[in-house]
């Protein structure tokens, strides 16, 4: 049987058999051809078609030979110069936060405070009327004079408590409810969280929460159940698989989050494989590493493992939080701190390489990055060889003497092209907290890999966007997707091939996936995109418009674009 349309793709990969014989037999295999694919394999960087057999690939070359090979029974789906990658990953997302966010009271995108104020009137009366009304994404710069207050979310929401944080999480919207049930009193008296705003001339709250402050009233609402953390699940790998997403790395798994994906993954729900990193708490010390190694043998499953430990290093530079080696620009004094004493960090990174754990790291100001290769520099002395992947995450500035240093030591650079951009929201900001002459380090991706060092690129979704098509564009141009401004630090923008490796073959060996993934080469998984055009021949500034048409996850659809689908 011969079939060329298009949508011949999904029904040909639902055919395929359970081995994956040297040479294809009739009617067992899924030739895709007329393709520009771009392998990410060293020895053969391109090629027009390949075989799918049993969910792996079997041959990548010519169309000539993908035919010869996969003989007259195949399955031939003609791709019309379309382009095929190994499908992305991203190396530090938070899916479960993020899809518990499509769960709730979505405020993002609004741009002023009376398209706030109707979004939550909405979300109050079409939710449930006896719990709490919870949701996020409202941006500051919606309200000119200060922000918004808690008489007018009482106005709102009059009848249950009421929680709605920024898209980043760091400063939430309360009203009287939510702030009585965490015993936030008018009078001043109970709570004293730092982070709590109050009115200028009487203790009363505002309303307005930052920081330490937000966690400690969220901790009084209830918790979701663990059939909310699998729709939340379901909904934001949906979401991931429509940006041809198939591999992710949760950077901040707690025990609850692990049980919801073990579950998940044993009922065949996953489609994208996981790389859960458990969450270290700073206030223990290696004696917790223990009940890691359990948890990280117990999840051990199909497309989930948990071998990957994440520390939590500083805070955020805007918000002055992150561990600084001089003080921040106009503010005298003010360095930031780490969140975890050196002594305890070298402690616990050494026994978290001994066990072989993924460390990952937060570390967004130039002191938390020399502390957290200061800890990976004293295990590689201690500990002595090994396969170790270990990374850093978000670099929003680091010191030029420690740039050469990831190189050397082998520790993958984590960032996030999306904020590397002036329209970020964060953006300024940091910058003005740096000074010029620090922002000059700022996200630096370019410099990391002239050093030698291996970069990963990433969303931290769901702040600001898990589309790997957009942080692509910006990762090679350093300008808004619309192209309206200079590029912002011109001089750490990469190539197109680059960061293609960083979101695909890089990421999969930083993974520990790289024998399975990351790059199309016979015998790997079938993990792959289709796009609608071939990125090495679109304007730099049109990459973001690329539209994922097929995603597959072990020659499965994950992801079919319905007009793709459509002969």
């Amino acid at each position: 049987m011969i079939a060329s349309s298009n949508g011949a793709v999904a029904a040909g990969l639902l055919t395929l058999f359970a081995c994956a014989p040297a040479r294809a037999e009739p009617g067992r295999s899924v030739v895709l051809r007329g393709g520009a694919i771009y392998t990410l394999d060293r020895a053969r960087p391109w090629a027009s078609a390949l075989v799918i057999q049993d969910g792996r690939i079997a041959y990548a070359g010519d169309d000539a030979g993908a035919l010869t090979f996969a003989g007259t029974g195949a399955r031939v789906v003609g791709l019309d110069g379309r382009m095929v990658l190994p499908g992305f990953h991203d190396s530090h997302v938070h899916p479960m936060t993020g899809g518990m966010r499509l769960l709730r009271c979505r405020l993002g995108g609004l741009s002023t405070a009376d398209q706030v104020y109707a979004a939550v009137r909405a979300c109050a009366a079409t939710g449930p009327r006896n719990g709490w009304l919870l949701g996020a994404g409202w941006s500051p710069k919606a309200f000119a004079n200060g922000g918004p207050t808690r008489r007018k979310l009482d106005e709102l929401v009059p009848d249950r408590p009421a929680l709605l944080t920024t898209e980043d999480g760091f400063v939430a919207w309360a009203n009287t409810r939510a702030l009585t049930l965490a015993g936030i009193r008018a009078d001043g008296s109970g709570a004293q969280t730092p982070g709590i705003e109050r009115e200028r001339k009487t203790p009363r709250p505002t309303g307005i929460l930052k920081d330490d402050a937000v966690s400690f009233v969220r901790r009084h609402a209830p918790q979701p159940t663990q059939a909310e953390y699998r729709e939340a699940l379901r909904r934001s790998t949906e979401m991931a698989n429509r940006a041809g997403i198939t591999s992710v790395v949760d950077a901040n798994a707690t025990d609850v989050v692990l049980e919801a994906y073990r579950a998940a993954d044993l009922a065949g729900e996953l489609t994208v494989r996981v790389v859960a990193a458990q969450r270290i708490d700073p206030r223990r010390g290696v004696e917790q590493v223990a009940e890691l190694v359990a948890r990280r043998d117990r999840a051990r499953g199909r497309r989930l493992r948990a071998d990957a430990a994440k520390i939590f290093l500083d805070g955020e530079i805007d918000r002055h939080t992150a561990a600084m080696l001089e003080p921040y620009a106009g503010a005298p004094g003010v360095r930031g701190e780490l969140m975890i004493e050196p002594r305890t960090l070298d402690a616990l990174v050494r026994r978290l390489d001994a066990e072989g754990f993924l460390i990952h790291m937060h570390a967004m100001g130039d002191g938390a990055v020399r502390a957290g290769l200061d800890a990976i520099e004293h295990a590689i002395q201690a500990n002595g060889a090994r396969d170790r992947r270990h990374q850093l995450a978000h670099l929003g500035v680091v010191a030029p003497e420690d740039i050469p240093r990831f190189g050397r030591l082998g520790v993958a650079a984590n960032l996030q092209p999306l904020w590397a951009q002036a329209d970020d929201e964060a953006y300024g900001p940091t910058q003005a907290a740096l000074g010029q002459t620090r922002s000059r380090w700022m996200y630096p991706m370019a410099s990391i890999a002239a050093g030698g060092g291996r970069i990963l690129a990433a969303s931290d979704w769901p702040s600001p966007s898990m589309n790997p098509l957009d942080a692509i564009q910006v990762a090679v141009t350093h300008q808004p997707l619309d192209g309206s401004k200079p590029a912002a630090q011109p001089q750490e923008r990469v190539g197109l091939p680059a960061i293609l490796a960083a979101y695909t073959i890089d990421a999969a060996w930083v993974a520990r996936e790289e024998t399975l993934n990351g790059s199309i080469e016979v015998g790997k998984s079938a993990d792959l995109v289709v796009l609608d055009r071939n990125l090495f021949e679109t304007d730099v500034l049109k990459l973001h418009e690329a539209r994922v048409l097929l995603t597959l996850l072990d020659g499965e659809p994950v992801y079919r674009d319905p007009n793709f689908a459509s002969p």
